[in-house]
């Protein structure tokens, strides 16, 4: 199937934007995480892959969502992005997720990627403004993914995304990406009202059919101000994503990512190994986007991104904290725990509405992707040896 796939990308992807992917994202980041392992030995940690929400507006209004969409618009600014670009490129980094609030709303974005053609990014988006025009820019510039999300039928996904015509206008961004033969992936969020239509080989087999390259599934968190916790997977269903992913590896040539899993099938936090940190659109240091709590801003130290994020005693303490009680997700298991840890060091709500603790202490314990006793390793070996050596776990929870 990894043939298959490699064959089905060159026929639909530039050779150049092959290239941008091939070298800009999957041999720097193999060296970026090669030198994040070398400073872990020196009990130093600064993440090889950075994920920065850009701006809290969007669009939509989707149930579960920790973004503050109805506050006034942050927009974290170009030159605040391209020094924090640029100064984790000092330490190796190449690769950075762009998420929101809706990325394409920043009227800035286009010209990061073209400011920076040397890293890869990843686009977090709903596809609702990708045009025909957005996508000839993006091929143009070459260095970038769009990641758009679909999260179900159209009725689900209008009665989930609080807008009307959702689903055809995400598909219609889907379409553009396409047609300019961008590398274009689709993300689920897996919750109760579309693990039936969208974890399924049907489905799948419609993306491909979509002419879609790579596809993440990812498990429903219950935060923000509209938390609806009744939408969360049960520990048999967090198990069923993780069995179709493998499955649909081993027989679909598409992508599949699953990045809370190692290469043994033991669940994983990346904020919590600090393979991964992420920036809210005000510029504070979070551990992870649905963590939306900080201790330092990328504009501390004069905006030396490795001092302040090396130095900071809010991370530090959590990745020292959290993997001694769960490999999984402490928001949905212990958030009694990230409460306690959040008073004890007094980091900041990095939220506009400010009731992210008091959301926080009205939360309920919810299974994760952690759960020992049914661990599946992974059965495909090219993701089993990437996942071993360079995206996740290696050895960072012993």
């Amino acid at each position: 199937m990894i043939l298959s796939l490699a064959y089905r990308t060159w026929r639909s992807t530039d050779a150049r934007l092959l290239w941008k992917f091939g070298y800009n994202f999957a041999y720097k980041g193999m060296r970026s995480v090669q030198r994040f392992k070398k400073r872990l030995k020196q009990g130093q940690i600064f993440p090889p892959f950075l994920y920065i929400s850009i701006t809290n507006g969007c669009n939509l209004r989707c149930k579960g969502c920790w973004m503050d969409v109805t506050s006034p618009q942050a927009k974290i600014s170009y030159e605040d992005m391209c020094k924090l670009i640029v100064g984790a490129r000092k330490y190796g980094n190449s690769f950075f997720g762009i998420l929101g609030g809706e990325p394409f709303m920043h009227p800035d974005l286009i010209r990061l990627l073209e400011a920076h053609p040397d890293c890869y990014f990843q686009i977090f988006t709903n596809g609702h403004f990708i045009t025909d025009e957005v996508a000839a820019k993006l091929r143009h510039v070459g260095n970038a993914t769009p990641l758009i999300s679909v999260e179900g039928s159209s009725a689900i996904s209008d009665e989930r995304r609080g807008r009307k015509d959702v689903l055809n206008k995400t598909l219609a961004g889907i379409e553009a990406c396409v047609r300019n033969r961008l590398i274009t992936g689709v993300a689920t969020s897996v919750c109760q009202n579309n693990i039936d239509d969208l974890l399924s080989e049907e489905w799948v087999d419609e993306l491909i059919k979509r002419g879609i390259h790579y596809v993440w599934y990812y498990t429903y968190r219950p935060v923000g101000p509209e938390p609806t916790p009744e939408l969360a997977l049960t520990p048999e269903q967090v198990l069923a994503v993780r069995r179709f992913a493998m499955d649909m590896r081993n027989s679909k040539p598409i992508g599949v990512v699953d990045a809370y899993w190692d290469d043994q099938g033991a669940a994983l936090c990346p904020a919590a190994i600090g393979i991964s940190h992420h920036i809210g659109p005000w510029g504070d240091i979070e551990p992870c986007p649905v963590i939306q709590f900080a201790g330092d801003n990328i504009r501390d130290n004069n905006g030396d991104i490795f001092k302040t994020m090396t130095e900071s005693t809010f991370l530090e303490e959590f990745r020292n904290t959290i993997p001694a009680q769960t490999r999984g997700c402490v928001v949905l298991e212990r958030p009694d725990l990230l409460k306690e840890l959040v008073e004890r060091l007094g980091a900041r709500d990095s939220t506009a509405r400010k009731s992210a603790l008091a959301e926080l202490q009205a939360m309920g314990c919810l299974s994760s992707q952690h759960n020992p006793e049914n661990e599946l390793p992974e059965e495909n070996w090219i993701y089993r040896f990437t996942k071993k050596h360079w995206f996740f776990g290696f050895g960072a929870y012993a």
